[in-house]
C-alpha cells in the first residue's frame, strides 16, 4: 500500500455501543494482518479525559488520547458511535449529550471524513453535519432523527449511505460493513474483499442493502392492528387484498389505510408486501424450494413479482439474497 497511515479517531462518552466503539477497529487491524504493510490505518480512541469509559454493556474502555490531543492532529476519519436510552415501554431513545455534540462538531472541523456507526447519526444530526444530506441510522431511531431534524433526509432502509464527506451506518453490525467500505474507498476492492474474508463476511454488502426484517418489526399497539397482522400472516399465501382486511376489521377502506400509517407508519398494501418478502426470506434461507415455488407459497403468484418485490424491499434479489444467507446443516 505505502504512503502515511490514515489517522482515526473513534469517539468514547459513557454509555457508548460496546460493538460501536470494538468493530470498526478490528476491521482496520485485520487491513494490516492481511497486507503485511506497517501503513495503512492508526486507530486512536479518544475521550473527555484518560479515564476509563464504561460502555453500555457495562464494559470499561480505556482511551489512548484526549479530545483536545486529538484536536491538535490532522484526522482523516472520525468515527462517531451513538448510546440510547429505553423507555419505561421498551422504546428506543437515542441520546445527544451537548457535551459530545460539541466535540463531535470542533473534531469534524479537522477531519478528512466524518462517519457514524448506528444511532451515531443523531450525534453528527445535533452537529449540523447532516443538514440537506441523506443520512440512515438504526431503524428503530429513524423516525426519531427525523422529527428531530427536519433538514436531514432520514433514509431507514441501507445499511449504510455516504453523502460527500459523510458516511452514516444503520444497525450495529452494519459498523463492519461500513468500515469495509472505508478499506475499499482507501486501498481498493481487492484489499477489502481479502479484509471481508477474514471477518467471515464471504461477500461485502453494497450500501443499498437493506436493513432486513425492518417493515414488519414495529410492535402492535391496540388488539385490532394484531388480530390484523395475524389475519395476513394466516392468509399469507392468498390474494389477500386491502379491501379483505377492512372487511376483516369491519371498517372502511380509509380507516383501514389510517389505521395502518398511525400504527405501522405504511399502508395496508406495503404492509402485506413486506410480510410476503419476510415468509420469502425464510423459505429461501430454510429450503431449496424453487423461486416460482417461493413465490406461490408467499402469495406472490409468479417469481417475477417475487423478484420486483425484493427489489423494491431489500434491494437485491432472492436469488442473490438466498446466496448470502442460506443456513445449511
Amino acid at each position: 500500500m505505502g504512503g502515511v497511515r490514515r489517522f482515526i479517531v473513534v469517539m468514547l462518552f459513557d454509555g457508548v455501543d460496546l460493538l460501536d466503539v470494538t468493530g470498526p477497529p478490528e476491521v482496520f487491524a485485520l487491513l494490516r494482518r492481511e497486507t503485511g504493510d506497517d501503513t495503512g490505518y492508526e486507530v486512536a480512541l479518544a475521550a473527555e479525559t484518560m479515564d476509563p469509559v464504561t460502555t453500555a454493556a457495562g464494559v470499561r474502555v480505556l482511551p489512548d488520547i484526549t479530545f483536545d490531543e486529538a484536536s491538535r492532529r490532522a484526522i482523516d476519519t472520525l468515527l462517531v458511535p451513538g448510546s440510547v436510552e429505553v423507555d419505561e415501554e421498551r422504546r428506543v431513545h437515542a441520546l445527544t449529550d451537548p457535551a459530545v455534540v460539541g466535540r463531535v462538531r470542533t473534531l469534524a472541523a479537522r477531519t478528512r471524513r466524518v462517519t457514524s456507526v448506528c444511532v451515531g447519526a443523531h450525534l453528527l444530526a445535533a452537529a449540523g453535519l447532516l443538514d440537506g444530506k441523506r443520512a440512515t441510522t438504526h431503524w428503530s431511531t429513524a423516525q426519531q432523527l427525523a422529527a428531530d431534524h427536519p433538514e436531514v433526509e432520514v433514509d431507514a432502509d441501507p445499511i449504510f449511505i455516504r453523502d460527500g464527506g459523510v458516511w452514516t451506518g444503520a444497525g450495529i453490525t452494519a459498523c463492519l460493513d461500513l468500515s469495509l467500505a472505508l478499506v475499499a474507498e482507501d486501498y481498493g476492492e481487492a484489499v477489502a474483499l481479502r479484509v471481508a474474508r477474514q471477518l467471515v463476511m464471504y461477500l461485502k454488502r453494497p450500501s443499498g442493502q437493506s436493513q432486513f426484517s425492518v417493515p414488519v418489526e414495529p410492535v402492535s399497539t391496540t388488539r385490532r392492528m394484531a388480530e390484523l397482522r395475524h389475519f395476513v400472516t394466516e392468509r399469507i399465501g392468498e390474494p389477500l387484498t386491502v379491501a379483505d382486511l377492512a372487511g376483516h376489521a369491519h371498517v372502511s377502506e380509509r380507516q383501514l389505510t389510517r389505521i395502518f400509517k398511525t400504527e405501522l407508519g405504511m399502508t395496508p398494501a406495503a404492509y402485506i408486501e413486506a410480510a410476503r418478502v419476510e415468509v420469502a426470506r425464510n423459505r429461501l434461507e430454510t429450503s431449496d424450494d424453487t423461486l416460482d415455488r417461493v413465490a406461490t407459497a408467499c402469495g406472490f403468484g409468479t417469481s417475477d413479482t417475487l423478484i420486483r418485490a425484493f427489489r423494491r424491499k431489500l434491494g437485491t434479489t432472492p436469488t442473490e439474497y438466498r446466496g448470502r444467507f442460506r443456513r445449511t446443516g
